[in-house]
Formats: C-alpha cells, sequence, structure tokens
C-alpha cells in the first residue's frame, strides 16, 4: 500500500534547456506555489536566489537535494527560470493538462483493510500472558514465529542505540507499546495537513491543531503507528511486542492523514535520516501522485512528463545521500499485484486531486515507482500464513530482495481459515484512530464493528493499548527493517552513544540469511478460487536461491543474529 518541504507536487512542471537572451516576461494572476530543483552541481543557494530574480518568493528548501518550495505568480515564473542555467526544473502544485473524471483511484487500504470490505470473520483467541520477553497477543502474532523473532531475542533483542526511522504517516508516541521505545527528541513531522484540495475534495479533513501541522508523536492515519509496533514494539508484558523489540523508533513523518505521500515531505525525512544518524528507514509507500513516473510516456502532457522527472531526480538523489550517511533503506515491494518487471496498465495515476487518473501503458525501461525503484532499496515482498505469496503482493526478480510476513487474508482456501482476520497482521493502533473509525468508542470499548473486525484492548491497570489486523508489503517491510534493526544491533561498530554499519553489509546479512523458499508447483498461480480476476494471476521464475516471488528468501531474525558474521567480508 504507502509514501517526506509540507506542500505536496503534483502539477505541470518546466524542464529547462539553453537560457534564451529575450526579455524577462511578465508576471500575472493569482499567487501559486512551486518546487524548483536546482540543476546538477548547482547549489540550493544558487537556485534560491534564481528563485527570488525570477520573481518568486523563498519558503524553504532542502541542500542534500537541491529541492526549493516558493511561491510566484502563476504566469511567467516558470519562464523566467528557464533563462538560468542553475534550475532544473519546477512543479506547480497543481494537476495540468486533464480535467477530473468520474473515475477514483483505487484506494491502498482497499488492500490493507480488507476485511472491513465484507462481513470479517474472527476466530475467538483470549489473551493469555506468554513466556518470558513475549507479550500477551503475540500468540496472535503469526509473523513474529515466522521471522523467528521469539528465538533471536534470547541472544539479541536489540540496543538502544540503533535508530529506526519510520517514514509514513506518523507515529503514536503515547501508545503504551510504542512509549518505551519512542524517540521524541529525534523524531520529527515535515507535513502540513491538507484540508480539502483545489477542487473542494477532501483530503485530510479539518486541521487536528492549530497551524495545520500535527505534533511528532501523533498519528491520524495508523499506518505508521502499525509499521512502527511491528517493527520495535517494546516487550513489556503488555499488548504485543515487535520484532526488535528494544531498538528505538523515531518519526519521520512524510504522509498526510489520508495516507498520500508528497514530494518534498518525503525527500526532507530521507535526507532528515541521514542528517540525524539513523540506521534503518522504513518506507510502505509510493511517492504520489503518480504510481509510475516516466520520462516521456504518451498519455502524458510534457508538463506531466517533466513533473515526473523531477520526482525521480530528486528521490534518486535523496535515497543517494542518506545511503552515503549510512542509512540502509527498507521498502516495501508494493500492492499492485504485478511483476515488477513487468508492469501492468497504471490506472491509478494521477492520484491527486482524485478523480483525474487516466489508464497509461508503462514502459519499464523509463518508468520508475519511487521509492522502490530508488537506489539502494532493500525492496521486500509479502505472503501469507501458510508461507504463499499473497495475491496482492508485487513479484519479479528485476526488483525483489527478500519477502516477509505481510499477510493474507484469502490464504487457506478450502479451509475454516479462509477470510479471517488472523491471516493478517496484528499490531499497534492509535485509539484516536479507531474512535474516528467507530472501531472503539469514545469511552475506550471496542464496538461491536471492532470486534468484527479483530480490534483488540489490552490493559496494565488503567493504561491500556489498541491493536487492528492489516495487511499488504506495507506489513511486510516492517518485518524486514526489524531484523535488518537486529543484524545493526549485533554487528554493528558502537562509539560512544551511537551504533553504525555500512548499509552494503546489512544487506548482505538480511539477503544471506534469509529462508530460502522454492517457487511453487505449478509456477504459474492463479487466485480465481480466493475471488480474484485473472489479474492476479502470477507466474515464479529463479530458483531455491533466487526467485521472482520470495527473492533471496524469507528473512530470518534467528539466522541474522547467529550466523549473519559469515556474510560480512
Amino acid at each position: 500500500m504507502l509514501a517526506l518541504l509540507a506542500v505536496p507536487v503534483f502539477a505541470g512542471v518546466t524542464v529547462f534547456a539553453v537560457p534564451s537572451a529575450t526579455a524577462q516576461p511578465g508576471l500575472s494572476g493569482r499567487t501559486v506555489e512551486y518546487n524548483v530543483l536546482a540543476a546538477d552541481g548547482v547549489s540550493v543557494a544558487k537556485a534560491e536566489r534564481a528563485v527570488r530574480a525570477a520573481g518568486g518568493k523563498v519558503l524553504r528548501s532542502n541542500a542534500a537535494v537541491g529541492l526549493v518550495t516558493a511561491t510566484a505568480p502563476e504566469n511567467g515564473f516558470t519562464q523566467r527560470l528557464a533563462k538560468t542555467r542553475d534550475v532544473l526544473s519546477s512543479s506547480r502544485s497543481l494537476v495540468v493538462g486533464k480535467s477530473p473524471s468520474a473515475r477514483r483511484a483505487p484506494d491502498e487500504s482497499v488492500v490493507e483493510k480488507e476485511n472491513r470490505q465484507g462481513a470479517a470473520a474472527s476466530r475467538a483467541v483470549k489473551a493469555k500472558k506468554a513466556a518470558v520477553g513475549m507479550d500477551p497477543l503475540d500468540s496472535q502474532l503469526w509473523g513474529l514465529t515466522s521471522v523467528r523473532s521469539d528465538l533471536a531475542r534470547t541472544v539479541q533483542a536489540g540496543n538502544r542505540k540503533v535508530l529506526v526511522g519510520v517514514l509514513d504517516t506518523g507515529v503514536d508516541g503515547n501508545h503504551p507499546d510504542i512509549k518505551p521505545n519512542f524517540d521524541a527528541a529525534r523524531s520529527r513531522n515535515f507535513t502540513r495537513d491538507i484540508p480539502t484540495d483545489e477542487l473542494g475534495q477532501v483530503v485530510d479533513g479539518p486541521c487536528e491543531f492549530r497551524g495545520c501541522v500535527d505534533p511528532a508523536n501523533w498519528d491520524d492515519g495508523g499506518h505508521g503507528t502499525h509499521v512502527a509496533g511491528t517493527i520495535a514494539a517494546a516487550a513489556n508484558g503488555l499488548g504485543v511486542s515487535g520484532v526488535a523489540p528494544n531498538v528505538s523508533i523515531v518519526n519521520i513523518r512524510g504522509g498526510q492523514d489520508s495516507g498520500s505521500f508528497f514530494l518534498q515531505p518525503v525527500v526532507d525525512a530521507i535526507t532528515y535520516s541521514g542528517d540525524a544518524g539513523l540506521d534503518i528507514v522504513n518506507m510502505s509507500f509510493y511517492v504520489d501522485p503518480w504510481r509510475y513516473n516516466c520520462l516521456d510516456n504518451p498519455a502524458d502532457t510534457p508538463a506531466q512528463q517533466a513533473q515526473q522527472r523531477t520526482i525521480i531526480t530528486a528521490m534518486t538523489r535523496a535515497m543517494n545521500y542518506a545511503h552515503r550517511k549510512g542509512v540502509t533503506q527498507i521498502v516495501s515491494l508494493g500492492n499492485g499485484h504485478e511483476d515488477t518487471g513487468r508492469p501492468q496498465v497504471d490506472k491509478d495515476s494521477p492520484n491527486y486531486p482524485k478523480g483525474t487518473n487516466y489508464d497509461r501503458v508503462i514502459d519499464n525501461d523509463t518508468c520508475k515507482s519511487m521509492p522502490v525503484d530508488g537506489p539502494n532499496a532493500i525492496t521486500v515482498s509479502a505472503y501469507g500464513p501458510s508461507g504463499a505469496k499473497a495475491d496482492y503482493s508485487s513479484y519479479g526478480t528485476e526488483l525483489i530482495s527478500v519477502s516477509a510476513p505481510g499477510g493474507f487474508y484469502r490464504d487457506y482456501f478450502g479451509t475454516p481459515w479462509f477470510r479471517t482476520n488472523e491471516n493478517m497482521i496484528l499490531s499497534t493502533y492509535p485509539k484516536n484512530v479507531g474512535v474516528a473509525e467507530g472501531t472503539i468508542d469514545p469511552n475506550g470499548n471496542i464496538t461491536p464493528d471492532g470486534v468484527a473486525l479483530g480490534v483488540q484492548k489490552d490493559c496494565q491497570g488503567t493504561v491500556c493499548g489498541y491493536y487492528q489486523f492489516l495487511q499488504g508489503t506495507s506489513m511486510a517491510s516492517p518485518h524486514a527493517s526489524g531484523v535488518a534493526a537486529l543484524i545493526v544491533s549485533e554487528y554493528g561498530r558502537y562509539s560512544g552513544g551511537s551504533v553504525s554499519m555500512r548499509p552494503t553489509s546489512v544487506r548482505a546479512v538480511l539477503e544471506g540469511t534469509a529462508f530460502a523458499i522454492p517457487c511453487p508447483e505449478p509456477r504459474t498461480v492463479d487466485y480465481l478460487d480466493e475471488g480474484r480476476d485473472d489479474t492476479y494471476t502470477a507466474t515464479c521464475e529463479g530458483d531455491l536461491e533466487f526467485n521472482g516471488f520470495y527473492g533471496n528468501g524469507a528473512v530470518d531474525a534467528w539466522a541474522a543474529v547467529t550466523r549473519g558474521e559469515e556474510f560480512l567480508g
């Protein structure tokens, strides 16, 4: 499902060529916002000067990437910038070239919250105290045992000095399972709430806080808190525990309440991860509004093509910057149920404003989905409790690195376990989101709708935590991020109050210790019995050592912390 300055990039972009000697065009029209990208090798200070010289006002900038957010009149500004070699491109914050249509792009939550689409079945599971080092609801975390975190924590449960950034919709830093490991001092929110788009359609809805900027310990989407819990919920005798229950969680929010992830906040969060000394960053999203950013797709206008080039360039710069700073970047492979080397027709883009999407045939050589196609990304596919590739999970030998538990609601077809909540991934749930969704009442009780969806509550005295089931490659990547955090905890170099480990070394251990899973036989799998159409049919290519469904294998925390050293050069 995923997706860190605060204004989205989703508009016309002009990419500049040779400067013109003609007179400056006039400026006119209303004031709008732009993103301006410095040319290669040009400092952000020079780009800022070019913005001001062209009649714009600089609002904020990212020196590491050369990305500037500015305001200027809507007519004449980009033409003026075209006269300087210091600027590669500019992007205005509205969609250019397409009128709204009646069709709406599919919401990622259709996959992640599939159990909400109809009557959900739930087998009663009583919370019971588990063995030392485990938490009361851990018996429901089949993903935790699948990656063998229960074994790994007996020798390495993670170190507080290891910092894992959650680049997502936010993290509920007051959730009792998150709070013990939440690094409030390093956490940041790089977004600004967007109540409505320029067409008047609701995006994030009314701002919850004055100034429309949420605190850095807040999550109105729920997605980021779920991810954080899987990585590092504390083993504190309450609720659930994470794969690496002793490492630190840093909220580097780049996603809107609505679940959209726009360029400037994402870029700021990624570069901040390097500047703040984070060890791991989990990215379970793609940068909106384009699922695929294409260089010259004939279905797009020239302005839209140029905008997509800006996203590719800015994200590539940001990810390379973080990598050089020692940040291991774990990315969900995507819920598009497609071979990433043979993309299907993109029906979802642009997804902002809603209703502006149209069909685009995707050329794999000239189109990239960011950050999954970005440099140094460790990408993760999803499997269900039976070990089968989840129906929604993208796959393919071109991009896949490893696989991890992501949930598969329709797993176990033909058995009583089919279409049950327990096939999904249980993790931390912000109370405020549950109240807004109607699964928790204002008094903190689980509603009948919440019970049907498997929402759970666990308390220690008057302190209570809430938990929900979700599925997606967004739930798979945090399992891998948790294992990566254990790898840094075990093999990293400690110095004073910090620890470091080269991202290439983390990757070597993560992939080298992954549990090899062969392609199924027959290799072509359809999900027709499960109720899916033939676009979900997938063929697994490769062998036991590496294949398109599982990559190098399923991440394995126990193997990583006990024999990972043999994969270090």
